[in-house]
């Protein structure tokens, strides 16, 4: 469901943009726009073979990935979204060539739940904005998603991670969860340091 809506949403961007005049720039992006679609679709495809239930996922595809090529793919998926909400969002790397041994799928899947928790947190936010960083500390690999949203209290954040715990009316309580299982596999794990009306930071460490 959260990788379907910014394909939606996309898909309806571009369809948009065929409604008026075509230059050779509206082209190469109506291009990236469909590439993009298929990619994560085709991803969500593979993870939703994976989600047989909470606790069943495949076994990670282990591969050498790009951090700064997921980083942007993931943006290009939201990247409507954000225009239309007036949400800025930043990749922050430091070292482009950064690569991270991983199943590409699994933790796409993971950003995009991230993400998507962001851009409800910054909903009413000035100056909404939300990063993803990689960072290379004591030879270990760290993804971060942050934003200057509402945060969240001492309390929620002990049961974020809790199967089917929500705060929000038209929440799973899933994704988090999921996200934590995915890590998990990974030999890795997924925190959050948040401060009530500050913003929130997940970290995932490999």
């Amino acid at each position: 469901m959260n990788s379907i809506a910014p394909i939606s949403s996309l898909a309806e961007t571009l369809h948009n943009r065929l409604g008026g005049e075509i230059g050779a720039e509206d082209i190469d992006d109506l291009k990236l726009g469909m590439y993009t679609i298929k990619r994560r679709s085709e991803g969500l495809l593979q993870f939703a073979k994976s989600y047989r239930m909470i606790n069943k996922v495949d076994q990670p595809d282990f591969q050498a990935i790009q951090l700064i090529q997921m980083f942007e793919d993931v943006y290009q998926l939201f990247e409507p979204t954000l225009l239309q909400k007036g949400i800025d969002m930043d990749i922050i790397l430091k070292d482009t060539r950064m690569l991270l041994k991983a199943d590409r799928n699994l933790i796409e899947q993971v950003l995009i739940n991230l993400v998507l928790n962001a851009i409800e947190a910054v909903k009413h936010t000035e100056g909404a904005y939300i990063s993803i960083s990689g960072i290379l500390r004591d030879d270990r690999v760290l993804v971060q998603v942050s934003d200057n949203g509402m945060g969240m209290s001492a309390d929620i954040q002990e049961q974020i991670f809790t199967p089917f715990f929500t705060t929000r009316k038209s929440g799973t309580g899933v994704g988090l969860t999921l996200s934590k299982q995915i890590m998990l596999m990974h030999n890795g794990n997924i925190y959050v340091d948040s401060l009530e009306g500050k913003g929130s930071t997940f970290t995932l460490t490999f």
